[in-house]
């Protein structure tokens, strides 16, 4: 009976064990569920959190110049909104431009540069064939002297065979209710219906994230009690100083660039450098793919304007060492001295955000993870999480 009582409980602790290791596997499962079914909502809401950390120095600047804070975030609020209507109008302008000029003149130019690359490849087919055909010819006609029966028998085996009636064609008629373009357009309405709803809430979160920061920061810290209160909010303040060094860091050297890159396209007389620019620019900060991205605005506006590959190299090299300078030299002193993420986190990060939110996880994937981090580096249970996230 002692040995029963005995197996039994082992097998209870052995069960009790199973589940207790299940559980975080478990857990971090139904996260990941969550984050990728929801991701519409908690992508526009880590933008909304993004936009209040760029935004709360002013906020904090008309506060000290007397402004309550609700009315210093409205203020702020309205100017960011101002501002984005006119670079949307700036940028709405400059894009009718490009596609006028692109229906009157990039049409042809591809067309030309199209027929160009065929006739080249059609001149490589014609002597790669010169080259080949004869010597396979040749050795042909070697077998057939050394062994004539043998090339008799060959070339009556190779013999085409008889011809064969087709069979009857038969009218086939397909009934569709719509066309495949339009069964696309509704596939992607509802996705598209969605992400506009929710962008139409970010500035109505930024604003309330802005004016009731410090009740919503009073609030959650009465969760926490004693020390675990002490280090909520140390993992608050870290997280906060993290990411708005990290997001306000990389949005000024987005507009280093951006200035940086128009005034060189302007002064090389690339076509509308004010679109040009600011795309290059801010495409050269995504991580790993930065660079073919910042190359792409320019070298497509230069498609009417330039024919020869100088031209081409220039502007190349130019993108390039922006890209370069801005990211061995700019980047680590503005961004990198906060984020302290090692290259092998941040890959698998981009990769992992990536595969959950596309786009959108590529751009908030290293935002996330030392957001992370900080958490991991305040609590003290999760401190060696943190060491193996940082560098």
């Amino acid at each position: 009976m002692a040995l029963l009582a005995g197996s039994g409980i082992s097998r209870r602790i052995g069960a009790e064990a199973a589940r207790l290791g299940l559980s975080p596997i478990v857990a971090a499962g139904v996260v990941m569920a969550f984050l990728y079914w929801a991701r519409i909502f908690v992508i526009t809401f880590f933008v909304a959190v993004a936009i209040a950390f760029m935004l709360e120095p002013f906020v904090g600047l008309l506060m000290r110049a007397r402004f309550p804070r609700s009315l210093a975030s409205f203020v702020v609020c309205s100017v960011a909104l101002g501002a984005l209507y006119l670079i949307g109008l700036g940028a709405y302008t400059q894009a009718a431009g490009l596609v006028e000029d692109f229906q009157d003149n990039y049409a042809q130019r591809v067309s030309e540069l199209i027929a160009r690359a065929r006739t080249s490849i059609e001149q490589m087919e014609e002597a790669t064939y010169k080259i080949i055909v004869p010597a396979k010819q040749q050795q042909i006609q070697q077998q057939q002297q050394a062994d004539p029966a043998r090339a008799r028998r060959k070339k009556k085996s190779e013999a085409p065979p008889a011809p064969v009636a087709p069979p009857p064609i038969q009218e086939v008629r397909i009934h569709s209710d719509r066309a495949p373009i339009i069964d696309y357009l509704y596939s992607r309405l509802g996705s598209l219906y969605q992400t506009l709803l929710m962008a139409s809430f970010v500035p109505f979160l930024v604003y309330f994230m802005l004016s009731w920061r410090d009740h919503i920061h009073r609030s959650f810290l009465q969760f926490f009690e004693g020390e675990d209160r002490v280090v909520a909010a140390k993992s608050l303040q870290g997280i906060a100083g993290m990411v708005r060094a990290f997001v306000v860091g990389n949005f000024a050297l987005g507009l280093l660039l951006a200035a940086l890159s128009s005034l060189a396209f302007w002064k090389f007389g690339l076509p509308y450098p004010m679109l040009v620019g600011p795309l290059s620019g801010f495409f050269s900060l995504v991580p790993y793919v930065g660079l073919p991205l910042a190359l792409a605005p320019p070298l497509v506006v230069m498609l009417t304007v330039y024919n020869g590959i100088s031209s081409y190299l220039i502007v190349a090299a130019m993108v390039a060492l922006f890209h370069i300078v801005a990211l061995n030299l700019l980047y680590p002193k503005l961004v990198g001295s906060r984020v302290h993420l090692n290259p092998l986190v941040v890959t698998v990060a981009l990769m992992f955000w990536g595969f959950l939110w596309d786009a959108a996880g590529l751009v908030l994937a290293i935002h996330l993870t030392a957001g992370i981090k900080a958490v991991c580096d305040n609590v003290k249970s999760l401190r060696s999480y943190g060491k193996l996230l940082g560098d």
